[in-house]
């Protein structure tokens, strides 16, 4: 889920966390990334002349109730969609109903630490898995706790016998956490067949060891493998353009840094930007087209804005996001998907997020974003809070939005 810093009952707190309070970051290692300009947020550059607008409706009727449904995948090769429980579980249900009954494509609760920030995050299919069937999930591990592992599984079976084979279970990448909070969470596979997982800067609050700046972990960053030809021996390789990869003292898995917690991006299916919402600290949440080695500023930067030192802070090299709003308009962003669907005709070619703590389901023009910066947005439902945590596509295009209280799909109003 977006994140959080934990309380001491273990459930979501909407809270923000503490002004700063931290030591000074250290130097990154490797060439900085080009800088951008400076937005400015009084600056709203002219957006279509029709705005969109959409509404909610119930993705799934009759669906039962799960405790924090978290991903979303759709599965036109087995007729199914799989909904992912943070907790440990995927289910499949046909995407034509009935969904009363679904059936359990995967169970790993006993190797799942859950639930706080941590848990089943997210899974992918594999590019080719009409051919091989590979399924990647990426999680908190039971044991050890304080890891966060990426996995291939094989899958066996067809539409009601679909299911994952956990005795296929194969370790591709694991990383330490030194807190419970700031997991990352998206796995994913680019138009140019690599595998992406973001991750978060280790948790607590104010990055307390600098992961934000520094190459030499894979904290902060979201990094980029190729997984092809994985083995027990070999789990991954580096793809030969990862931009750090001849770069002494640092990891060459690296595609970008600088990141807070990426909990969820996606690929523009049109234009193949990877676009990522960042939560943020004290002020800001952002969203951040993410390029070959950018440097997002944090702890540097929060958003926009310097956050340590506080004032006169350094933004040589720092990519700048591409829309950011502030802690009175929301708390936590979760980052979205640029809509390329047709049942919103208006809504096309716009990025779609919204906010944990709001529910508000808000839009910004993609191409004028990717183009000008900081655009004005647009509120496309505002009804309530309702513990919004993820989005999804089907094969046409059409988004799905998955949230603690059910799972809806937008349409036309």
């Amino acid at each position: 889920m977006p994140d959080r810093t934990p309380p001491a009952t273990g459930a979501p707190s909407p809270s923000p966390e503490p002004a700063s309070t931290a030591a000074a970051t250290p130097d990154a290692t490797g060439t900085a990334a080009v800088a951008s300009p400076s937005p400015d947020p009084t600056e709203t550059p002219d957006r279509p002349a029709e705005p969109p607008a959409a509404v909610l409706v119930p993705a799934f009727p009759g669906l039962p109730e799960y405790e924090r449904p978290i991903d979303l995948v759709h599965l036109p090769a087995q007729n199914l969609v799989l909904i992912v429980l943070q907790e440990g579980r995927v289910l499949g249900v046909p995407p034509g109903g009935p969904y009363d009954a679904p059936h359990t494509v995967h169970d790993q609760r006993e190797s799942t630490a859950c639930c706080n920030e941590d848990g089943l995050l997210s899974i992918a299919l594999d590019p080719d898995f009409r051919t091989n069937g590979y399924v990647y999930a990426f999680y908190s591990a039971a044991e050890p706790r304080g890891v966060s592992r990426l996995s291939r599984f094989a899958t066996t079976g067809q539409g009601e016998t679909f299911a994952f084979d956990p005795a296929s279970e194969l370790t591709l990448f694991e990383v330490g956490q030194p807190y419970v909070n700031h997991n990352g969470g998206t796995v994913l596979f680019g138009p140019d067949g690599m595998l992406y997982l973001g991750l978060g800067d280790g948790g607590a609050a104010n990055d307390p060891h600098g992961h934000g700046q520094n190459l030499r972990t894979h904290l902060s960053t979201i990094i980029r493998i190729d997984v092809r030809n994985a083995t027990r021996d070999e789990p991954y390789a580096i793809p030969p353009d990862n931009p750090f990869l001849d770069q002494d003292g640092v990891l060459p898995e690296i595609w970008a840094y600088g990141l807070r917690n990426p909990w969820r991006m996606s690929f523009d299916r049109e234009t193949g930007l990877l676009w990522a919402g960042d939560v943020g600290q004290n002020d800001v949440e952002e969203v951040s087209i993410i390029e070959r080695g950018g440097n997002y500023g944090w702890k540097t930067m929060e958003g926009s804005r310097c956050f340590y030192p506080e004032t006169g802070c350094d933004r040589s090299g720092l990519i700048l996001p591409v829309w950011e709003y502030s802690h009175a308009v929301g708390c936590s962003i979760t980052g979205g998907l640029v809509y390329r669907g047709e049942a919103i005709p208006a809504l096309y070619g716009w990025y779609v997020y919204t906010d944990y703590c709001t529910g508000h389901i808000t839009a910004i023009h993609a191409e004028t974003a990717a183009t000008r910066g900081f655009v004005e947005p647009v509120v496309l439902w505002d009804k309530g809070p309702i513990e919004a945590v993820s989005f999804a596509e089907d094969a046409d295009g059409e988004l799905y939005f998955v949230t603690f209280r059910g799972i809806f799909r937008l349409a036309a109003p």
